[in-house]
Formats: structure tokens, sequence, C-alpha cells
């Protein structure tokens, strides 16, 4: 039918630039003679017009004027057909001269033709697209949701005239703080007043949807646009984030539901790429705990890098699953190995190392769960944590891996849980497995290790949006049921980023370890601190209820939990880097001697009580306070 209806439009345009090409030599001949054509030269113009219409139809077909619709003409169209015209009042004056019918034709009217032609031709089309897109598109035939834009800059005249060709919304207006842009029209489009007159335009105009096509503005306007949407009942969306406009993987007409992510506000990551080519391409990368979080997160990132064979290692056997049906379907080109198994099993390591060799492991799996290893599983947090970490990290060491990545926490900042001094245990082990730097290495700290011994790089960060055991899914299922929501405090605060934010940073981390000699601690910018009871208020608006429809309450902070997380422990330093969004701390060192005197801690060991794990964490770890 389609197909059928444009065969019968691209006829029609062809007839009409037919007749076209007579009406504008004639109408070039008028001009000339002041609408009063001699006779000589009205039968010249006679003799002309059989062979100037065939030539100026060949070569419109030529350039292809009839493969487009009218409806979407645009300026490419109009060069298309400039060129086209310019073309055959060339080739028709010199066939005209062959033919000896040159003389009958004045130098004006030679003038006068192409422009009347190029007038009508790119006049007609232009004209009907106006007339086909007021007709469509306007208020009073209009059947799909009325819209308010909120912003005026570039990513909303985008919008505005994306959505002007679409059948499901019709942009009524615009709102931006700018006030000198306030009276002016965007494709159309009136920009009404400011954000905060969301509520009277809202009213006049019965609008029911607003987007928030402010992909760049900071985490407090896109809070308060959100705000302002919740408390007068419309339905707030928002355009793709800044990154995936500029790097072309959506466009600005694909708008979407707002997230958590947009309200962090959090600027984009710019990755060393060559640093990270050199770190990961071509390469052998294990992930242990591929199936989590983050793991996963890592795995989806490295593999855009090409690496040779990227190794999946975790214990849970249906987290693994799942990523196998993810990335077997997406990545046939890369060599995957799913392989389950545990941290702690020396033999089974040992026979992974030996079939792969990887050459850079990122070690990603932990217990993490604050309240669960605090009580009744803390022996299992510090076996798996600690004694883990251990057995990998040696494990890399004898296989000559040339980085080992420890994804730690903020937790382990001054710990007062198990789960965070477990994992500042975690960190010593690695401090204390990194070679010392030799005198000339130190002469020259770009060298590190590199090349000579396993390079150890710790990073640390806070809480992930949507991660698991995070409080988003407790949230938002506590939301599905109608509440309450639980909060431990009012007043706890949480440094959160989002999945890819933090393993883009960890990658980067991970291509820079080895710059002060191995050992080095990374922290991430974590930006400001966020407010849980915030968080939750956010999400109940996202729902598109309000707190009068979810209740809050306060249930009190839990064993290990506390009200706000620290980036630096006590004595501790920190000290800038080349990439804006990571920091070195300089922590608390332990040597070789230490850390055998832990092993042999460890292989003493059966099974030890909550109280007695606290008690040891206290002799290993100085800075844990279980108070």
């Amino acid at each position: 039918m389609f197909a059928s209806k444009y065969r019968i439009g691209a006829l029609i345009a062809f007839i009409h630039d037919v007749v076209a090409v007579a009406a504008a030599w004639w109408l070039a001949y008028l001009f000339r003679f002041n609408f009063e054509i001699p006779a000589f030269y009205l039968n010249s113009l006679l003799q002309i017009l059989p062979w100037v219409v065939p030539v100026q139809a060949g070569i419109f077909f030529w350039f292809g004027l009839y493969r487009g619709l009218w409806r979407y003409a645009s300026l490419p169209d109009l060069k298309r057909i400039f060129i086209a015209v310019m073309l055959g009042i060339t080739i028709v004056s010199l066939l005209l001269w062959m033919l000896e019918l040159l003389a009958g034709v004045p130098r004006s009217v030679a003038l006068l033709a192409p422009m009347l032609l190029l007038l009508i031709m790119g006049g007609s089309r232009f004209f009907y697209r106006a007339w086909k897109e007021r007709r469509l598109y306007s208020l009073e035939n209009y059947e799909g949701k009325l819209v308010l834009i909120l912003g005026a800059g570039r990513t909303a005249v985008s919008l505005v005239k994306d959505l002007a060709r679409s059948r499901d919304w019709h942009v009524v207006g615009l709102l931006d703080d700018d006030t000198r842009k306030i009276g002016t029209r965007l494709h159309g489009v009136r920009v009404l007043g400011v954000i905060d007159d969301l509520p009277h335009w809202v009213q006049k105009l019965n609008v029911g949807h607003a987007i928030i096509a402010m992909p760049s503005v900071s985490r407090r306007v896109h809070r308060h646009a959100l705000a302002l949407c919740s408390e007068i009942g419309i339905k707030a969306m928002t355009v793709p984030s800044y990154m995936d406009l500029i790097s072309g993987k959506t466009t600005v007409s694909q708008i979407r539901d707002i997230e958590l992510d947009d309200l962090l506000g959090r600027a984009p990551v710019v990755l060393d790429d060559e640093g990270l080519h050199e770190l990961l391409t071509g390469k052998t990368i294990l992930i242990t705990g591929a199936g989590g979080s983050i793991g996963s997160e890592l795995c989806r990132q490295i593999i855009t890098f090409r690496p040779e064979r990227l190794v999946l290692f975790e214990l849970n056997e249906l987290a693994l699953y799942n990523i196998e049906e993810e990335f077997r379907s997406k990545f046939p080109e890369i060599s995957l190995s799913f392989v389950i198994g545990d941290v702690k099993d020396a033999a089974r390591l040992t026979q992974l190392f030996s079939q792969f060799h990887p050459t850079v492991v990122f070690h990603a799996a932990a217990y993490k769960h604050v309240p669960l290893m605090e009580s009744e599983n803390a022996w299992q947090a510090l076996l798996n944590n600690v004694k883990g970490t251990y057995v990998l990290a040696q494990t890399a060491v004898d296989f000559g891996v040339e980085k080992f990545v420890l994804i730690s926490t903020d937790k382990a900042v001054n710990p007062i849980s198990v789960m965070g001094a477990s994992k500042r245990l975690a960190e010593m082990v690695c401090q204390a497995m990194q070679p010392p730097v030799s005198r000339s290495d130190k002469n020259d700290p770009g060298t590190g290790n590199k090349g000579k011994s396993t390079c150890f790089v710790m990073v640390r960060f806070g809480n992930v949006l949507g991660s698991t055991g995070s409080v988003i899914p407790k949230f938002r299922e506590q939301i599905a049921r109608g509440g309450p929501i639980t909060i431990t405090h009012p007043d706890m605060t949480r440094y959160f980023m989002s999945i890819p934010e933090a393993t883009q940073l960890v990658l980067q981390a991970g291509s820079m370890g080895g710059v002060r000699g191995g050992g080095e601690i990374f922290v991430l910018d974590m930006g400001d601190p966020v407010r849980i009871v915030d968080l939750a208020k956010d999400l109940i608006r996202l729902s598109g209820l309000s707190e009068e429809d979810i209740k809050i309450i306060y249930s009190g902070l839990r064993p290990g939990e506390k009200l706000h997380e620290e980036l630096l422990a006590i004595n501790e330093n920190m000290f800038p880097t080349l990439h804006a969004k990571l920091r070195i701390t300089q922590a608390r060192r332990v040597d070789e001697k230490w850390l055998v005197t832990l092993v042999a801690w460890f292989e003493k060991q059966t099974v030890l009580s909550d109280k007695e794990v606290r008690q040891a964490l206290k002799k290993w770890v100085p800075e844990y306070s279980d108070k």
C-alpha cells in the first residue's frame, strides 16, 4: 500500500516539475517583454520547449529528485534541485546553440528561467511540507499527548524539531530559567516562562506531561523539576543522558522515564582510552564475582576493548548462567569462558590459571551486605573477603599476572562493621603482597614494577544505584506493596554513583595503578553524600505517587551501620592523580612478615563465633571498632 502511494506521489511530483519547466520559461518571456510577447519570440518559445522540457526532466531523474517525500523536503533537497536546474540550463543552452535556436532566446530569459524554475520547484515542496505538518500536527486535529518541555537550550530545540513529526506528542510550549528567552519561538514553539511557572501553564493548557530536556544541568535542578511535576500530578520524562547523546547511541527524541541516575547529576567520565587499550586489548582478563552487579558491568565495559579472552568466574550458578545467556548472543566474536568456582579453592584456581594464564585479574567477588555479615555470618565474611583474596592473589603472583585489581569499599575506612573491616584487611593483604620499589624504580616512579612482578591496585567507592542488596530494589518493592518505606535513620547519608560510572573508574584506576610502585589504594570521587530519606522521596515521586500515598518510617540503625560514611581513615592522606575523579590515599602499610603471620593464623582456625571474629579483627585491623 505504501509503495503504491509512493509511486503515485512520485509521478505527480514529476508531472508537476515538467509543467514547472514550461511555466518557468513562459513566465521568463512574459517578464522580459512586459507580458506582451512579440510573435517572433513567441514562436521561438514554442520551438525550444520540446527540447528544453525533456532535457530538464531527464536531469531531474538523474539527480534522484523523486526518491523522497515532499512532506520531508529539506535543505539537501533544495541543494539537489539547484544543481539540477543549473546543470539543465547549461546543457539546454549548449543544445539550443547546436540546433541554431539560441538566437531566439534573449539573454535575460536565459537568466530568469532557471531562477523561476528553482523558485517554483523549491517553493512548492516547502509549501506542501508546511501545509502537511500544520494539518497533521495542529492542535485542532491533534490526538496525541500535550507536553511542555522544560529547558530551551540546544537539546530542547532538537527535541521540538523531532517531536514535530510525531503523532504521539504535541509540544505546546517551553519553560526556561533564562529570562532572555521568554517570548521567543523555537521552531514555532514559544518559550512561555520560567520553570517555576509550570503549575500555571499546566492548568492553563491542560497538559498532562512534561519532558525535562536539560541533560547537563545539576542534580538540584533535576530534583526541583521532578518535585514540581509530582506536586501538580503530571508525568515527568527526560531525554537520554549527555554522554549517550554525544556518543550517538541515542537521539533526543528517544524520551524515557526519569531514573535515579538522572537525579545524581554526575558529570560524565572521561576515560584514558589509550591506557585502557594497553591494559585490556588482546589480553586474557579474569573477573571474579562476574555475575554480580559490579562484576557483570566490568565484563560489559572490558569487552568493548576487545580482549583476547574474557574469563568470567562466579560461585553462584544462576548468576553465571544469566550472564552467559547475555554475552553468548551479544559477543559471539569474543572468546568467553564461564567458570564456576570459589576464590578460596586453591586447587580450582590453580587449574583455572594453568588453563587460561590471565594477564589481568579484577577481583569483585565478596560478601558485601553489612547487617547480614554482622551476625551469624561473620566468620564466612572473613574467610571469603580476606582468605579468598589471599588465595586468589597468591595464585595470581605464582602465575605471573601483570595486574591484580581489588574492588574495595568506603566501608573499609575506619570500619565499624565486620564487612568493612574484612575489606580493609583484604586491602592490607594486597599491600603486603606488593614487593617494595627498588631504588632504581624510585628514581623513576613511572616505571613501578611493571614487567617484574604482579602490580596490586585497590579501588574504594561507595554505594552504587540498583546493585544487588542495595536500598533501591528494597524501596521499589516497598512502594509496589503500597508502603511504608523503612529507613534506619532520618539523617543517614551515603555516597552514590551509577554502576557504569563506578566500573569505568575502576578500569581507569586499574590502568593507572603502578605509578607509585604498586599497592596504591584509589578512592573514587563520589561527589556529595546523599540523604537516604531524599532518595526514598525521589523514588516515590518517580513512581507517580506522593508522600501521602507512601509513608516513610524510621527503624533505627542496624548492627554495623554508620550514620555517615567516610573517605579517609585515621592517619590517611589523599593525593591527586592525573584523572579528576581519582585520588590515591596513603594508608597504613604492612609487610610480608605481617602477611605470613596472618596466613598462619588462618590455617590454625576452624570456625569462629561472631564475637571471636570481632576480637580477631581488632587485632589485625587497629582502626576497626565494633562500638
